[in-house]
């Protein structure tokens, strides 16, 4: 099955990436905050951009469909989807006919022919998941009715977060492109075997417009700032590896893998990144659920325990749960009740050697690039997927026929894992 994994008639054929010039060192930031530099860099990364006077997502994502256009040669003519995946939209009505707009305009401008009046114009929003799930839409529009034809979708956000608050350090701003087409020549994308989940779960990410309506006699209530989300720290990183962890098992159900040959055989992983080690503290725990459901090998989960000090039962009774998250958060418990022993467990396992060579192994591809980026939102996984590639190709790194595995989380939440396939020749798209 592993063989088969992943493989498609459709998928990626190019990727293009649009950031802001402005700049945000974190070290720079630790001296004006007062933070540990050490502490963070581990933690987060190196810096983040911001958009400067004039730009914005639309900016951004246009600059980057340009470049792809540009760089493949893609007559806009034989385009007959174009996709915005965003959170960050402004315009309440019009979604990516404004991008269409801007695109026609430079590329006339550039003696090209605009974009097909035919082409469809969807915006799609879920919080850093909107760029996979207009992605999802494009594949099965070149495998239905735009059998023939291109599609672009566009991942582009901003990641704005108050001055002073905790997640201030995880901010960012990007677009990518990527180009859908049959006979795809980067990435094959397997959605007959991709794996979905979605759960409400109440106050874990949001940025809401209006508070409710004021009772009679009362002040209206102010006005929230949509730039800034309201989150909650540990629940939102529970939420997180939860969602992730379903999203996976989806995928397994649904290719009959078991769980731990997927971890050892896949040739890379991507995931959604806020910041730098929360895909790690993810991938460990998901190796940690691995091990738990294969028989012959709890033994080695119970040492991973024994080095820990957590009770091996405790584990064992965690990972075979499926907390209801929301209603747990309702009753006062606020992440770090749930799943608190395997963590535990997970957080010694990633300073083993067996995590660097059997995990970590497998993100190792793109990270420096993605540790200068900040976090993308929508545009995070695909921009961490291009320089996975980019890096391999320039390390001499073979991947033709390997299998990726790409995982998207939106928070609120929902995830989705793809199995890609590299196409063989892949290094010239990738150039």
């Amino acid at each position: 099955m592993i063989e088969r994994l992943g493989s498609s008639p459709f998928g990626i054929s190019g990727f293009a990436l649009c950031v802001p010039r402005p700049r945000v060192q974190l070290a720079q930031w630790c001296r004006w905050t007062g933070r540990s530099w050490p502490a963070l860099q581990a933690r987060v990364g190196e810096s983040f951009r911001l958009c400067g006077p004039g730009e914005s997502i639309y900016t951004l994502a246009a600059g980057a469909v340009l470049r792809l256009i540009r760089a493949h040669d893609v007559d806009p003519r034989r385009v007959g989807l174009l996709a915005l995946g965003t959170e960050s939209s402004t315009d309440n009505s019009a979604g990516a006919v404004i991008l269409k707009g801007m695109l026609d305009e430079a590329l006339v401008r550039l003696g090209r022919p605009p974009l097909a009046r035919s082409c469809e114009v969807p915006e799609v929003k879920h919080a850093c998941l909107g760029g996979v799930y207009a992605l999802k839409a494009a594949l099965r529009y070149v495998a239905g009715d735009g059998r023939g034809r291109q599609a672009i979708v566009v991942a582009a956000d901003r990641a704005l977060y108050a001055r002073g608050s905790t997640g201030e350090e995880t901010q960012g701003a990007g677009a990518v492109a990527l180009l859908v087409e049959e006979a795809p020549r980067l990435l094959t994308v397997d959605l007959l075997r991709a794996g979905s989940v979605a759960q409400y779960r109440g106050p874990d990410f949001r940025k809401p417009l209006l508070g409710p309506p004021a009772a009679p006699g009362l002040p209206a209530l102010p006005r929230e700032n949509l730039e800034h989300p309201v989150f909650n720290g540990r629940y939102t990183t529970v939420c997180y590896i939860d969602g992730v962890r379903g999203a996976v098992e989806e995928l397994l159900a649904r290719s009959g893998l078991p769980a731990r040959r997927l971890y050892h055989e896949v040739a890379a992983v991507f995931m959604h990144r806020p910041y730098h080690r929360l895909p790690y503290n993810a991938l460990a725990a998901l190796y940690l659920w691995a091990l738990r459901e294969a028989p012959e090998h709890q033994e080695e989960l119970k040492s991973h325990c024994d080095a820990a000090e957590v009770d091996f039962g405790t584990v064992m009774a965690e990972l075979a749960s499926h907390p209801d998250l929301y209603a747990g958060f309702l009753a006062g418990q606020h992440g770090g009740e749930v799943y608190a022993a395997a963590m535990q467990v997970a957080r010694h396992f990633r300073t083993s050697a067996k995590f660097a060579e059997v995990v970590a192994g497998k993100m190792r591809l793109g990270v420096q690039t993605m540790r200068e980026l900040g976090n993308l939102y929508s545009a995070a996984l695909p921009a961490w997927i291009a320089a996975g590639l980019v890096e391999a190709r320039a390390e001499g790194v073979e991947l033709a026929g390997e299998l990726l595995l790409a995982i998207g989380y939106g928070s609120g939440d929902a995830a989705e894992a793809l199995p890609l396939r590299v196409v063989p020749g892949w290094q010239q798209a990738a150039g």
